[in-house]
């Protein structure tokens, strides 16, 4: 920056008669692009004069006297602006502008603040803006907010890069456009620093694909993260947010770090270790925790729960549809999960994942394992989707019939990872060819070894697979020889 020091001094000394004005707005009558010539140490006479001034600095290309001035200070890049017509270019094309009281000089109050922003935002082409600060500093105010949806139209193109706004303190919060990040705007960003904004991003907005750094500050209740493949760390201090989504992460752990009196209610998190980090970590992190979704990803093996560890935990989602179960898996090792919430009130697990072969109830319904009685009196709805005749999800169903107060019950059997609607187009999709004749042998099995348990008191709902795609053909066992046939 010493070069642009030394050329700011010398083109003052040399134009020291028509000092500028304003503080920031260049004269637009000292010369325009068109009338631009040689390099831009060259520069043209104002209408006012007749006489042509030369600056005798070293001999650089343009583009690089343009990029000096683009590194030099708001202030500095203004004034050399106003000395030389290539610079006045320049400075209308500017690519990282700041706004703050620091580089904007002395301000009287909100409406000088606003008046300087807006006459530099009015010249200035809306070309290549690649980074956008305005801090405000207690100046923000109703009347700054049209201005600044202004300012942001103007500078939040397809190639911006970072994007930083601070708003004042108080009860006041700027509810951030984010229409405007649609169309491709945020698929460039890397930076996004907001304080004392309201940011609700909807899924029109598409996805943040450069987005490497996210700062929000005050006002944060929901994140979500989707489908970042290098993601290693999420940092929060936010006081308020309650909601986190974490998906489709990598094969690898996600550091968390939430502070000690994390009031995080509502959690969502799936990727291929999640389930050792919901046993070791996820207690601790978030001991506020009332909802917990589990998408499981990779293999699936036994991983017991330490009791009482989900104390306020009210409604626990397990899905285990995106995993390979290993051969020794265990559905009645879920029990442990009950064990770890004692205060859960519903219980819904997605078993559709292919089961392991070996553990069916029609090969030895007789001789079913059972747990230590341990009560689960506040669990009120159970719903297993993907039901098959694995012996261990049948154990599993006799244990929450047994030493639970459940009141429904949903089996379901279905396979449709689409389902059709009566009345409109379109048809069930299967993901197995397999799955109708599994289907059948659930249905089969739980009305040979489940109805006839059921309490009184529990409403037992079977989901049967959609009958407008599938035709089910009957499954029937032989008594004697214990050997599934169709």
């Amino acid at each position: 920056m010493r070069l642009g020091y030394v050329l700011l001094k010398r083109l003052q000394r040399e134009r020291r008669r028509r000092r500028r004005r304003h503080a920031l707005v260049p004269d637009e009558s000292i010369a325009s692009p068109e009338k631009r010539k040689g390099s831009c140490y060259q520069q043209d006479d104002s209408p006012r004069s007749s006489k042509k001034m030369r600056y005798s600095g070293p001999d650089l290309p343009e583009e690089m006297w343009q990029h000096i001035h683009s590194l030099m200070p708001m202030k500095d890049a203004a004034r050399v602006a106003c000395l030389s017509s290539a610079f006045l270019y320049s400075w209308r094309n500017r690519p990282k502008l700041s706004f703050s009281t620091e580089t904007m000089g002395i301000v009287e109050g909100t409406t000088d603040f606003i008046r300087k922003i807006d006459r530099v935002m009015k010249k200035h082409s809306g070309i290549g803006v690649k980074a956008l600060t305005i801090e405000f500093n207690g100046l923000f105010s109703t009347k700054a907010r049209s201005y600044l949806e202004r300012w942001l139209q103007i500078a939040v193109t397809p190639r911006i890069e970072e994007l930083s706004l601070s708003m004042s303190k108080g009860k006041s919060y700027y509810d951030f456009p984010c229409s405007l990040l649609s169309d491709g705007s945020g698929s460039s960003i890397r930076l996004l620093d907001l304080y004392r904004c309201t940011f609700r991003p909807t899924a029109e907005i598409g996805c943040f694909q450069s987005l490497t750094r996210l700062h929000l500050e005050y006002r944060l209740t929901y994140v979500e993260v989707r489908g970042c493949s290098r993601l290693r760390v999420i940092e929060n201090k936010a006081p308020n947010l309650h909601s986190l989504h974490i998906f489709y992460q990598p094969y690898h752990p996600i550091k968390l770090s939430f502070g000690e009196s994390s009031l995080v209610k509502n959690l969502r998190i799936g990727y291929s270790s999640v389930l050792d980090h919901a046993c070791a970590e996820l207690p601790y992190i978030f001991p506020n925790l009332e909802t917990l979704t589990i998408g499981l990803l990779g293999e699936m093996v036994n991983t017991p729960m330490v009791p009482n560890t989900f104390l306020l935990l009210k409604y626990l989602c397990i899905t285990l549809s995106a995993v390979t179960l290993s051969p020794s898996y265990d559905y009645l090792s879920l029990v442990s999960f009950l064990d770890a919430c004692p205060s859960l009130d519903t219980f819904i697990v997605d078993v559709s994942a292919k089961h392991p072969k070996n553990d069916s109830i029609f090969k030895n319904p007789s001789h079913l394992r059972q747990l230590p009685e341990q009560r689960h009196d506040n669990l009120r709805n159970v719903k297993i989707t993907g039901f098959r005749s694995a012996k261990s999800l049948f154990e599993l169903t006799y244990h929450i019939l047994e030493n639970t107060s459940v009141e429904c019950l949903t089996l379901d059997t279905s396979f449709e990872s689409f389902r059709c609607s009566p009345g409109k187009p379109g048809r069930c999709l299967q993901t197995s060819k397999d799955d109708p004749m599994e289907a059948s042998k659930a249905l089969f099995a739980i009305r040979t070894y489940i109805e006839g348990k059921v309490p009184s008191t529990v409403r037992l709902n079977v989901v049967e697979p959609c009958s407008r795609c599938h035709v089910m053909e009957p499954f029937t066992v032989e008594s004697n020889s214990g050997n599934e046939m169709q």
